[in-house]
């Protein structure tokens, strides 16, 4: 018997936020670790050009699939709302739709990745000595999009309806598949980086699998039946007004980061490499970030769902002021052990250099990037995607690309491609603050704003 998901309208506020997010925590701590295993292997055993031909890959990877992520987000909101009012059959609607998207999308990212890997790979200015196994890299991985779609659909459903463990078992088990096909294929088979790409492949359907079987178990109206999964209309179009702002803006902000990777790109293997080993790093960093801005979602979905508007107010402070301290607190670690951290991806003096600059100068302020991420969460839980979609394509898009366009040529300096950062998250920052602070309706049911 699989068990019923109760909603989060009732109980103790930071527990049912803590207790959601730790399983998400700890979930994207296994996802981290095999994204940085796939880099540990590659740097040890394959060296140089082939850790720099995975690093570079990166920024593609997640603008192509950002839209689509940012739609299940909207997915989940819509489920969330219809869990916490008790809507089965809208309920119903909202996953099969969603499932139906997830085939078709997947299905057309992995024709567009494959097409187009190379060219794209060109535009972002990178090297000749990586290109060719960064296309390996590319091609492979996009064979596995329908895995990936559709892992991250589910995962959106199931984390909506108050389900955060089993994602977490699921993902568990992928890492330790991927991580034994790297060690077989790198290490053991010598197949490069295809033989890395072809891990994470492997490992992101059996993840796949084991969330459409938990979907597809359970008894609930959010359960799947594959004779329903087809476009209801109207659902369709409530979920793509949540989702493709969120998905235009995911796509936005990583084409903004894909400018960042030509620029670092020109600069060299050796910065192209530090770099890369940086973004592992910092990823650790997102963990409280990400895991309080997905619970946040569902918190705020379920509870203006059911009308509960004191409840979603308090759970919005309390997850993004834990969210804050918790992400401020590892850059504070990063800062101190960035030498030690980089060197574990590759030991070359100048790579450490590279890698250890970024690391310090963008660490101490990752309080401001949670406090970013944790406000679009409570907007787009609250229905109000639009609003996070704006203030993140003017500040982490459209202005990063500006000021690295105007301030790069100026300085000829690394260090000004390293900053871009900070600044575009203050400025969001303070954005969102000042929006918050706005009276109208939504803001007092979510952040207690006074009225104008």
């Amino acid at each position: 018997m699989v068990k019923t998901m109760e909603p989060m309208t009732t109980g103790s506020i930071w527990k049912r936020i803590a207790f959601f997010a730790l399983p998400i925590l700890l979930g994207n701590f296994f996802q981290q670790m095999y994204n940085t295993v796939d880099s540990l292997i590659v740097g040890n055993y394959l060296g140089l050009n082939a850790l720099a031909a995975v690093s570079s890959s990166g920024s593609l990877i997640n603008m192509l699939i950002g839209f689509l992520m940012g739609v299940s987000t909207g997915t989940g909101v819509v489920v969330a709302g219809f869990f916490g009012a008790r809507d089965e059959k809208n309920l119903r609607c909202a996953v099969h739709t969603t499932v139906a998207f997830g085939l078709v999308a997947g299905a057309v990212m992995t024709v567009v990745g494959m097409v187009l890997s190379p060219q794209i790979l060109q535009w972002m200015d990178t090297p000749q000595a990586v290109m060719e196994q960064s296309v390996v890299y590319l091609r492979i991985y996009f064979l596995g999009s329908l895995g990936n779609v559709l892992y991250n659909i589910c995962v959106g459903i199931l984390q909506a309806v108050g389900d955060s463990r089993h994602p977490l078992y699921y993902l568990i088990v992928s890492s330790l598949v991927n991580l034994v096909l790297d060690l077989v294929f790198i290490a053991g088979l010598g197949c490069g980086v295809g033989g890395a790409a072809a891990a994470t492949v492997i490992s992101q359907i059996v993840s796949a699998v084991l969330c459409l079987f938990q979907l597809a178990r359970s008894r609930e109206a959010y359960g799947l039946r594959w004779r329903e999964v087809r476009f209801h209309t109207g659902m369709l179009g409530q979920v793509l007004r949540l989702g493709v702002p969120s998905g235009v803006q995911n796509s936005i902000i990583n084409f903004a980061n894909v400018i960042v990777q030509s620029n670092v790109n020109a600069f060299g293997e050796m910065a192209m490499a530090g770099y890369g080993a940086y973004t592992k790093v910092e990823g650790f960093a997102f963990l409280p970030i990400t895991s309080f801005a997905m619970a946040l979602t569902t918190f705020i979905g379920q509870n203006l769902g059911a009308k509960e508007f004191e409840r979603a107010r308090k759970g919005a402070r309390f997850g993004i002021l834990t969210s804050m301290l918790l992400a401020e607190l590892i850059g504070v670690v990063i800062f101190v052990l960035a030498p030690q951290l980089i060197a574990a991806f590759d030991s070359t003096p100048e790579v450490i250099a590279f890698g250890t600059d970024k690391s310090r100068t963008a660490a101490l302020f990752y309080c401001l990037l949670a406090y970013s991420h944790a406000s679009a969460a409570v907007l787009r839980g609250a229905g109000k995607a639009m609003v996070p979609m704006v203030v993140l394509m003017i500040c982490w898009c459209a202005i990063r690309v500006t000021f690295l366009s105007i301030a790069v040529p100026l300085t000829g300096s690394i260090l000004t491609v390293y900053w871009v950062y900070p600044l575009t998250w203050f400025l969001s920052s303070v954005t969102f603050f000042f929006y918050s602070r706005k009276g109208d309706a939504l803001n007092r049911n979510v952040f207690g704003a006074d009225a104008a």
